[in-house]
């Protein structure tokens, strides 16, 4: 049975998550829930350092804290969501009675070495270890100890799909950057075949550019369809929002996407590329159709990601692990 939460001697405190900006989009949803999360920024803005920045609308409850003082910070629960976080900047940048508070780590990404044979970081079973995604949990060894699987969640945007322009969109970070993992190749080869354009941070060159988050939803509604190319990541947000507004979404049949569109109808997958050629081509000509898909995807999108589970879940991870703690006689706070 699980024990009722106590946050030091006043149950009413929100409990006090310390984070690092690394996923902006992701951290915004995050911050969407019913607690409190402190954040560093260096003069350096190293990676993770960069404060609440300009792009997106964080909440009363987000805190900027310089570095140097965050060893001042009482919190109650650590979440890690990178290497560095967790082997080098916990060291650098928290209090060793900080150290000992609750932890969690959060896994964004499958394991992009050597599947399904990497063992993840985290072998001390103090940590809990959280995953985005099924298929990243299921990919990942993770050394038997126990896991979560919190499915993303994102707002539902009143932007309407208007789909008016018959071109597509793909929406990826650096994709020249990262190359074939992110489907730079399957871009390149659509492009040859389908009118698309290409927006994100490093875009420059083969696409227009970045577009930040708060006027994306605008942005996108315009396009036709939006096409995911990437061969092998995690489940991507901008995938989850496009659903969200009855844009149809097409891509490849691989990692989790395959569990959330069901081919025909609330979307189009495939592993041939081919195939999704010519759907992309039908969905151009077909402006009905388009609408028809996408409205499906809507009506599924918005049950599967919605906001308020997602951070209802985050709030009970948050509850159980620092409950845990507190039965193992480290009490927080």
């Amino acid at each position: 049975m699980q024990l009722p939460f106590v946050n030091d001697q006043n149950p009413g405190k929100r409990i006090k998550i310390f984070t690092w900006h690394i996923h902006g989009t992701y951290l915004y949803y995050l911050s969407l829930g019913d607690y409190e999360i402190y954040i560093p920024k260096s003069k350096e803005a190293k990676p993770g350092y960069v404060g609440l920045g300009t792009t997106f609308p964080f909440g009363p409850n987000v805190h900027e804290i310089d570095e140097e003082k965050v060893k001042d910070l009482e919190l109650d629960c650590i979440l890690f969501q990178t290497k560095t976080n967790y082997l080098e900047d916990q060291y650098e940048t928290l209090s060793a009675e900080q150290r000992e508070l609750p932890k969690i780590y959060l896994e964004h990404d499958p394991p992009q070495e050597t599947t399904p044979y990497t063992k993840h970081i985290i072998t001390d079973k103090s940590i809990s270890l959280v995953h985005v995604t099924h298929f990243n949990s299921l990919l990942w060894d993770n050394n038997n100890l126990p896991f979560t699987v919190i499915e993303h969640g994102v707002e539902v945007r009143d932007v309407p799909y208007s789909g008016e322009l018959e071109r597509g969109i793909v929406v990826i970070n650096n994709i020249e950057r990262r190359g074939r993992r992110l489907g730079l190749d399957v871009f390149l080869e659509v492009q040859k075949h389908v009118p698309i354009d290409l927006v994100g941070m490093g875009a420059e060159r083969l696409g227009l550019g970045e577009v930040l988050h708060p006027e994306l939803p605008e942005f996108l509604s315009r396009y036709r369809f939006f096409f995911n190319p990437i061969r092998f990541t995690s489940l991507g947000l901008a995938v989850c929002e496009a659903m969200t507004m009855g844009i149809p979404v097409v891509g490849l049949a691989t990692t989790e996407l395959a569990s959330v569109i069901k081919n025909g109808e609330t979307g189009v997958i495939h592993t041939d590329i081919n195939y999704l050629i010519s759907a992309m081509q039908d969905l151009l000509s077909n402006h009905d159709k388009a609408r028809q898909i996408g409205a499906a995807g809507q009506a599924m999108a918005k049950k599967r990601f919605d906001i308020k589970r997602f951070n209802a879940d985050w709030l009970r991870v948050f509850k159980e692990v620092i409950n845990k703690n507190q039965q193992n006689g480290k009490i927080t706070r």
